[in-house]
């Protein structure tokens, strides 16, 4: 049995094809134990730390850092017997194709001679012991001289120990003075030999239709190309004539629009998953978003009360700990709201698993919170906010990320009213959290200063109608308005 065993990307879970490898955790040579973990990936939904399979020692990575590779794809290979001596090898004597293939390691520490200068014994190139060039296997400088297929009509001559000294020939290129009326082509004022040109059928048009000579103008376009703006500054006598190819200052030069001034940023891990998700959801689920103001100053005067009690003081309250509340006391009242569309049948779930959407370094991520109808309002406390940690960490697991019913997005952190969000596949309601803000309010026949917040509801209207949906949001409304009195009244 080989020593050498490669250990796989595995399936982290829910089906994934590939993840990117974020940073390594342990270099060629370390010695690892069981379960140590050796990589952290980021898959579709998260970012995580995979354990050895083996103890060991490790022999070779095939992919670096920032690489995304597919589920299934050998990753890494360790000596599972490193204390049992070297590992064989082929001798000299076996023909080039019987050699094992390089490991990713081996090449990695090959280094590579300078473009120019001497080349260092050792590095590709360079000599070797023996006076050979040291390169690689498969490749190298050839033994040979190259030949070429003579022309018709040309003589063949034979080739010559020593250089030819009869004609000279320069080294280098160098401008060629004219010694007749008629030059040589010259290069243009773009810096191409021949008269070539690089404008667009409109520029060449316009330069027609203008009088301008292509040829003499300097391009201030991408790869030198001429634009509108330098024919029409040349029709104008603005525009010097043929001159050497300069770089032009940017106080002088025409504004461009081209690559060198976008940003490509490849779409991969949360990014991508985010995408297929929303793009699914929005064209799949026929989607209705209704509107709440509501004053909400006597839920926060709840919540400052709350804060002064003895056994809260370590615990993180927020308003957003109350609009969970009142989400799953209304799912309570309104069953049909935690359901799924499944076809031909619709898939009403007695427990709630809720979705707390948070912004993220690597993106949006919505974990939740398993079976949290069930929870107090203290554990309902402790639980988010292990859940908000854990995701600004980049640690969240998939699992947790998995198997939500119904969501909240919090858009009010960034000083935003409200939104129509998307619901996440699978769900039938998502709810978007606005901020809270002063504002005046009639209260109890005056105009007075209020804490005020904006609900928007966005659900499923293959599932959910008009009514249902109204009535879901009216009642976390009412208890966002009064907690004490809806506690009363609904348990």
């Amino acid at each position: 049995m080989s020593r050498i065993k490669e250990f796989n990307l595995p399936d982290l879970g829910e089906g994934l094809t590939e993840g990117e490898i974020l940073a390594w955790l342990v270099k060629v040579g370390d010695v690892i134990e069981l379960n140590q973990p050796i990589v952290e990936v980021e898959t579709a939904k998260a970012a995580v730390e995979i354990p050895a399979k083996w103890a060991g020692q490790v022999q070779a990575i095939f992919h670096p850092e920032g690489t995304t590779v597919e589920v299934g794809t050998p990753i890494i290979a360790i000596d599972t017997d490193p204390g049992a001596g070297p590992i064989e090898q082929s001798t000299t004597g076996a023909p080039a194709s019987a050699l094992p293939t390089p490991s990713a390691a081996s090449l990695a520490a090959v280094e590579v001679a300078p473009a120019e200068g001497a080349v260092e014994p050792g590095l590709i190139g360079g000599p070797a012991p023996g006076g050979r060039t040291a390169v690689l296997v498969g490749y190298g400088p050839r033994t040979t001289a190259a030949k070429r297929r003579p022309r018709k009509g040309a003589v063949p001559t034979q080739a010559s120990a020593a250089p030819v000294q009869a004609a000279p020939v320069p080294v280098a290129p160098a401008p060629v003075a004219p010694v007749a009326p008629v030059s040589p082509p010259a290069a243009n004022g773009n810096g191409r030999a021949g008269g070539l040109v690089l404008a667009k059928p409109p520029v060449r048009k316009l330069a027609k239709d203008l009088g301008v000579d292509l040829s003499t103008l300097t391009g201030s376009g991408p790869l030198g190309s001429i634009t509108r703006e330098d024919v029409q500054r040349a029709a104008e006598g603005t525009s010097s004539a043929a001159e050497p190819l300069t770089v032009a200052a940017p106080a002088t030069s025409a504004a461009s629009f081209g690559a060198d001034r976008e940003q490509r940023i490849p779409v991969k891990g949360v990014r991508k998953l985010t995408a297929e998700n929303m793009s699914r959801s929005a064209f799949t689920a026929p989607h209705v978003t209704e509107f709440l103001t509501v004053d909400v100053t006597r839920a926060m005067k709840a919540l400052d009360r709350l804060r002064e009690r003895r056994e809260w003081r370590d615990v993180r309250v927020s308003p957003l700990l109350l609009v969970a509340k009142a989400v799953l006391l209304a799912v309570k009242r309104h069953p049909m709201v935690n359901s799924t569309w499944a076809g031909d049948e619709i898939v009403v779930k007695d427990y709630v698993n809720l979705g707390i959407a948070a912004a993220t370094e690597r993106g949006l991520i919505v974990p939740n919170i398993k079976d949290a109808g069930r929870l107090s309002l203290r554990e309902l406390a402790d639980a988010m906010t292990g859940l908000v940690q854990t995701a600004k960490a980049g640690k969240t697991s998939p699992a947790d990320m998995s198997g939500g019913t119904l969501t909240i997005t919090n858009v009010g952190v960034f000083g935003v009213d409200t939104g129509t969000p998307i619901l996440p596949p699978g769900e039938s309601a998502i709810l978007a959290f606005g901020a809270v803000r002063e504002m005046p309010w009639v209260h109890k026949g005056k105009v007075k200063p209020r804490q005020v917040t904006t609900l928007g509801l966005s659900f499923d209207h293959r599932i959910i109608d008009g009514e249902l949906g109204s009535k879901f949001l009216r009642d976390i409304g009412d208890f966002l308005a009064d907690p004490e009195a809806a506690l009363l009244a609904w348990t």
